[in-house]
């Protein structure tokens, strides 16, 4: 089961890869066959297994913010933490 989700605002999105080359689980990959409104090809999250572990690295380097990284938690984890 996936520890994080990731959604990608890709009208945002410029396809500068960043976020493909440091996904640590290699989840992320430019699309093939679409293009986003500015011409630019998007970046999607290709993750069948649930490898996203919710380390945001793909957010934090994205210069666009066109990533958001949310993290799971368990019920009994429920505690708000400060990131």
């Amino acid at each position: 089961m996936a520890k994080g989700r990731i959604e990608i605002n890709e009208a945002l999105c410029k396809g500068c890869t960043l976020c493909t080359l440091n996904c640590p689980k290699e989840i992320l990959h430019m699309a093939q066959d679409r293009f986003n409104a500015k011409g630019y090809r998007p970046v999607e999250i290709i993750d069948p297994e649930g490898q996203c572990t919710g380390c945001s690295i793909c957010a934090i380097i994205c210069p666009e913010a066109a990533i958001t990284v949310f993290r799971m938690v368990k019920a009994k984890d429920r505690v708000a933490e400060k990131v």
